[in-house]
């Protein structure tokens, strides 16, 4: 009884209280300091777009990223091979990389392709003639965080999808429920219990690797502190202001997706 009671104190999350205890103390000197409210509510304005880019880039990444996993467990030796090629070569560029890439050399790459292909509808005068500026620099930084984020979470789903056992798999066949079928209701619903964990993961994870769109001029949460800042000369209050607010935002997320996977793991055994 003894070791399950000190079991229970060592498992209680002091480290949440505190670190609640810290952000209830910093709220209440934001609000009350004049100087610290002004940034936040500066900063607070990337907030929208932050979570926009943020849901819109893993939505369409794991759409991808489940659609690139299929194709890498496909019987087909040329899906398996281009499935391969696409993880490995995304996965090795850097993100920041990728971003610049997709902004400065894929978008105007895009746009003349387009052009080309839509040629004989823009001399009949059905199309207009597509620029390189009509392609947003919020979409283009959306699109290259669905790119690069595409090759991790395939990973994710070939990894919980490869998880389930062979066994039902063919019971499912003997039974015969198609392929589509055997995935929807015997492979999906069992793999989401492995796949959620790291899914989690990198969703918080691209929270954070969002600000990186702030290199080409997105109002983000980032972008707003750098404006801020650079014109304030207030770098230590910014960034600090900056720092509080991802924190709340991933620490939330995180607790959140615990929460989740409790629930989710507590309906499996019952």
């Amino acid at each position: 009884m003894s070791t399950h009671a000190s079991s229970s104190k060592a498992d209680f999350p002091w480290w949440l209280v505190v670190a609640v205890t810290i952000a209830i103390a910093v709220a209440v000197f934001v609000a009350t300091s004049n100087l610290y409210a002004q940034v936040f509510a500066t900063v607070a304005k990337g907030i929208g777009i932050t979570i926009f880019v943020t849901v819109i880039a893993f939505v369409l990444a794991s759409v991808i990223g489940l659609g690139i996993a299929l194709m890498g467990m496909s019987g087909s030796r040329l899906m398996r091979q281009i499935a391969r090629f696409y993880v490995e070569v995304i996965r090795g560029v850097p993100i920041l990389v990728l971003l610049f890439w997709i902004a400065f050399a894929g978008a105007p790459a895009f746009v003349a392709g387009w052009n080309a292909l839509t040629a004989p509808l823009q001399s009949a005068g059905l199309f207009g003639e597509l620029l390189v500026r009509d392609v947003s620099l919020l979409w283009r930084a959306i699109m290259a965080l669905t790119i690069g984020y595409s090759a991790f979470i395939s990973e994710v789903f070939r990894a919980g999808i490869q998880a389930v056992e062979k066994g039902q798999i063919e019971a499912a066949k003997a039974l015969g429920l198609s392929r589509a079928q055997r995935f929807r209701l015997i492979v999906f619903p069992q793999a989401i219990r492995t796949i959620l964990p790291p899914l989690g993961n990198d969703f918080v994870a691209l929270v954070k690797d969002s600000s990186l769109v702030s290199v080409l001029g997105v109002a983000d949460i980032t972008q707003m502190g750098k404006v801020y800042a650079a014109g304030s000369f207030r770098f230590f209050e910014t960034y600090s202001i900056t720092a509080y607010i991802y924190l709340i935002l991933t620490v939330g997320l995180s607790l959140a997706l615990r929460a989740l996977e409790r629930r989710l793991h507590r309906q499996h055994e019952q």
